[in-house]
């Protein structure tokens, strides 16, 4: 079973590393076959099946909370923000590096980075442009930015922890708030020195920048500054609700979902056409949580994931065990540039959860070391790297 186990997590990783397969396809289909091989046969159904309603709620709340951040960001909650720090930072390299943190942290509410870059970069392309500076420096404050933000419940390294290893996110999360302070307290060091950098490169340049300017007409249609104050009263008290766990947290989303169409967008026609705007996004991260669930339903079922972690505690000495969360923490971040969220959560945390079991660690603490490196100090160099060649892309050079 251990043997069956590996093989199963090595081609997984070999299937969606070498983009031979999606995701999706391979979190369903490989621990299938794997299983077939095994011997087990309609037992595999109710594995699945344990393992999607494990992971149920906590695809709900994602859904939800995609659904909900992205109606206040068609809404213009944000709007009045980064206009104010657009309008505070001016043409100061130095306070717009520091800026760009602080809109890239504010519009990773949704814990969506696709978001994020899709939001920040064309707002604050043409900024960057004008006064000289780097496009570099905007793909890389963003993604530093948004990285942090990933460790908030809804956020893609917290969630995918929660489901690989059937955990609350709370549970996860509450104790890394004052990791997550400290580390948006760095980031914000570390734009002022780059950002000093960027001043004494280019100058100061003495002008007002208004991003609205780059919004679409369709993007202004859906915009309801009048019901700003409205808006963020809601947001707080969604936050609030999540953290004091007031009521589960999908139904924190679901009613706070509700209530935001209610009062932005009143007309039903208009409330589908706002949800359809979402629908894609939402769609293929709750789709790949499910999977998950599949994943980790059969290899918990079959036993491979308990004979895995025996086999494992076989060759790691007996004095290192007691260290394993450490040992995660220290490693996350740069497997990071190895392995993509899903290969690490889903194929690798695993195992290394089960195996921290047998020496006393709990599971959950191995997932809070796993999200203060995996995807949380910065995204990983594909992302960064997608993120600058989407600035030349709409920066009119033709490179994506």
């Amino acid at each position: 079973m251990a043997l069956l186990g590996f093989l199963t997590i090595a081609v997984f990783l070999y299937l969606i590393l070498s983009k031979r397969v999606s995701v999706i396809v391979a979190l369903i289909l490989v621990p299938f076959l794997f299983a077939l091989i095994g011997g087990f046969g309609v037992e595999i159904g109710p594995m699945a099946l344990a393992g999607i309603e494990e992971v149920a709620p906590t695809g709900v709340m994602l859904g939800f909370a995609i659904l909900f951040f992205g109606i206040m960001n068609q809404a213009g909650l944000f709007d009045p923000l980064i206009t104010r720090i657009l309008k505070m930072v001016q043409g100061d390299p130095l306070k717009i590096v520091m800026g760009t943190v602080v809109i890239a942290m504010l519009t990773h509410l949704d814990g969506s980075g696709a978001s994020t870059f899709l939001i920040t970069i064309p707002a604050l392309l043409p900024l960057y442009d004008r006064v000289g500076m780097s496009r570099l420096v905007l793909a890389g404050m963003v993604a530093l930015g948004a990285g942090t933000m990933n460790m908030i419940p809804w956020g893609g390294p917290t969630v995918r922890a929660a489901s690989s290893l059937g955990l609350e996110v709370n549970a996860i999360f509450t104790p890394l708030i004052p990791a997550m302070v400290a580390g948006i307290g760095w980031i914000l060091f570390v734009s002022y020195l780059i950002g000093k950098r960027e001043r004494k490169r280019v100058g100061i340049h003495d002008f007002e920048y208004d991003f609205k300017q780059e919004l679409s007409a369709e993007e202004m249609a859906s915009r309801r500054p009048k019901l700003f104050w409205l808006n963020l009263v809601l947001t707080i008290v969604t936050v609030v609700a999540l953290v004091k766990a007031w009521l589960p947290l999908p139904i924190i989303f679901m009613v706070a979902l509700a209530v935001a169409l209610l009062v932005n967008y009143p007309d039903p026609k208009e409330q589908q056409a706002r949800l359809r705007a979402q629908a894609t996004g939402m769609v293929t991260v709750v789709s790949i949580i499910f999977a998950a669930g599949i994943f980790s339903g059969i290899l918990s079922g079959t036993g491979m994931i308990d004979a895995m972690a025996q086999s494992l505690v076989a060759v790691v000495p007996q004095q290192t065990g007691g260290w394993m969360a450490l040992l995660v923490a220290v490693t996350s971040m740069p497997l990071s540039l190895i392995f993509t969220p899903d290969a690490y959560y889903f194929g690798v945390l695993p195992v290394l959860a089960q195996t921290a079991g047998v020496y006393g660690i709990e599971s959950v603490e191995v997932a809070r070391a796993a999200i203060l490196g995996q995807m949380t100090t910065g995204f990983p160099p594909q992302s960064v790297d997608c993120c600058y060649v989407f600035t030349d892309w709409i920066g009119g050079s033709g490179v994506g």
